[in-house]
């Protein structure tokens, strides 16, 4: 029976840790081991980790960032298989012993990963992640093609260490780095069916755009190292300053959001047409602040 290595890094999160161990825990195909990387959290993560004993192994160390934390629970790792679970997120029972039978089925895969759904802020079902050569779907940023990297894939620890595991420079966009270069050498799968809860919360690193920006620039930077991928580097570059564009515009950072703007326009003047409709969200948005609110039926 194939072995699969758990790798949970926690920083500040012991209200949803629990939650997330006990889905490790729970899975119709258990693992070999559940590795949780405390990453110096200052809140009660060590004494949930001290109430599970030897079922799991704790790790602690200074905070390094999540791409730190996972490194070190890779270098730990004994299975033959890795899958990397975020400390606040849940998988459904099946979702290890499903990615395991596609990888029976395909074994020259390189990762698998699944369906999800958010939830805790509103619920959104995503069952649009892409299988194959995805590489270059990856660089396009057009569409979902792993999905949640962080905290859905199963990777072969081999692969996982041939690709040089997590790029500790990143503190967001590391998952994406890690994937991206996997997808260069290998075919990825897609289990089309959620396996996943992936919670939405105030504290969630997906709302720190300024480092979304700084560690996907730099993926970006890597990846584009090779010339062999000048071809599309003018889209791929305005595609990430439009999707950083319209981040900071939904947080109301003006100065940014034309800086993204006008780089976007700068690598690919077509995304002209997408820039044009934001006026019309500026006054949409004015036009609700002063719309007065409903008066309470007597």
């Amino acid at each position: 029976m194939s072995t699969v290595s758990v790798v949970i890094p926690a920083y500040n999160t012991a209200r949803f840790l629990r939650e997330s161990i006990d889905s490790a825990l729970a899975q119709t195909h258990p693992p070999l081991e559940i590795i949780v990387v405390d990453d110096g959290s200052t809140d009660d993560t060590p004494a949930v980790l001290a109430s599970y004993g030897d079922r799991i192994r704790a790790l602690r160390q200074s905070n390094a960032g999540v791409a730190a934390a996972r490194n070190a629970g890779l270098a730990l790792a004994r299975g033959e298989y890795v899958a990397f679970l975020d400390s606040d997120d849940i998988w459904l029972p099946r979702k290890l012993e499903l990615q395991l039978a596609c990888f029976a089925a395909d074994p020259a895969l390189g990762l698998v990963h699944c369906g999800f759904e958010e939830f805790d802020r509103g619920q959104k079902i995503f069952l649009d992640g892409m299988e194959g050569w995805v590489a270059d779907e990856l660089l396009l940023l057009q569409r979902e093609v792993i999905s949640a990297p962080g905290t859905s894939i199963l990777v072969p620890r081999r692969i996982a260490n041939e690709a040089g595991g997590y790029d500790p420079r990143m503190r967001l966009g590391e998952d994406w780095d890690f994937c991206y270069r996997i997808a260069t050498r290998y075919r990825v799968g897609y289990i089309r069916e959620v396996l996943l809860r992936y919670r939405m919360h105030a504290g969630g690193n997906h709302f720190n755009i300024e480092r979304m920006e700084r560690g996907m620039l730099l993926a970006f930077e890597k990846a584009f190292a090779d010339p062999a991928l000048k071809k599309l580097k003018r889209s791929s570059y305005g595609r990430l300053h439009t999707i950083l564009a319209g981040c900071y515009f939904e947080q109301h950072a003006l100065q940014k959001f034309v800086r993204h703007v006008i780089a976007s326009l700068r690598y690919d003047p077509r995304n002209f047409v997408r820039f044009a409709a934001y006026p019309l969200r500026v006054i949409v948005r004015w036009r609700a602040k002063r719309r007065p609110a409903a008066t309470p039926a007597a």
